[in-house]
């Protein structure tokens, strides 16, 4: 797995990113794609949605996946070989862009993310997809907007919605407990923010708060584990159910690129999450 890592990125084009060398070489035509739909009026607030070319019998789980990036970066058409893999488990995915800082700090990006589910609650029917049945998935920085969005309800609210929307969350290496004022990097996208734990998940946990499934590598050194550890015992001190996966050897980008069957060989995090979804 990693010789054929080294070996893609060794004949990476200059200008073109890892993630979209590895889409091309990797990822198998499993989904019915619609792109660049609109949930909002801002030209980063687009959707990509994949639909399995096998269509159910009955109504899909819906999936919202949010990318990381530091809130500052990211780009909707390199993740998708996740909306592919949901696809081939006949799962519908929806993979926005939503808007970044510096040009939009804190709270736009969790804001675009609750207009996002609140477009899959109005329209995922059309694609085959249960209203009922969505699910938040979210890697770094877009586990924390999923986890964010399922304990603060008034992002949803804003929305016309209740927390009950989101079924669960399946996070992957998400900062749930870090202090964004506190490390310097984020300084400037949470500025303005007056009261901290407003944009930290587990000072936002509650009896509220959605059932989750928290992985993450217990090698990265990007995201600390133990904010999935101490996310985890908050929810369990709540009431809310919690399952939490720590993969041994696996670090931070390792967990992402375990979306690939390639690279599934490394660690069981693709099946627990699909695994997850379906239960939720």
């Amino acid at each position: 797995m990693r010789k054929l890592l080294v070996s893609l990125l060794a004949l990476l084009p200059a200008g073109c990113s890892p993630l979209g060398m590895l889409n091309a070489a990797l990822v198998r035509d499993t989904a019915v794609v619609q792109a660049d739909i609109a949930y909002g009026a801002g030209g980063r607030q687009k959707l990509d949605l994949y639909q399995p070319r096998v269509p159910s019998s009955q109504p899909a789980a819906v999936v919202v996946f949010f990318y990381g990036g530091s809130w500052t970066s990211g780009e909707r058409s390199d993740y998708r070989f996740v909306g592919q893999a949901l696809a081939a488990e006949g799962i519908v995915a929806i993979v926005p862009d939503y808007r970044v800082a510096p040009a939009s700090p804190f709270p736009a990006f969790v804001e675009d993310g609750a207009a996002v589910v609140a477009w899959a609650a109005t329209n995922a029917a059309r694609f085959g997809g249960d209203p009922d049945r969505i699910v938040l998935v979210g890697h770094s920085a877009g586990a924390y907007i999923a986890a964010l969005l399922a304990t603060d309800p008034s992002y949803l609210a804003a929305e016309g919605l209740p927390l009950t929307r989101i079924r669960g969350v399946v996070g992957e290496a998400g900062p749930y407990s870090f202090h964004p004022l506190s490390w310097a990097p984020t300084r400037n996208v949470f500025a303005g923010l007056t009261d901290e734990d407003k944009a930290r998940p587990i000072a936002q946990v509650g009896p509220q708060a959605r059932p989750m499934v928290l992985l993450h590598g217990a090698a990265d050194d990007t995201v600390r584990p133990a904010n999935t550890t101490e996310m985890a015992e908050r929810l369990h001190a709540a009431g809310v159910p919690v399952e939490t996966h720590l993969y041994p050897g696996l670090g931070h980008i390792g967990l992402l690129l375990t979306f690939y069957p390639a690279f599934r060989g490394k660690a069981p995090a693709f099946r627990d999450l699909v695994a997850a979804v379906r239960r939720f």
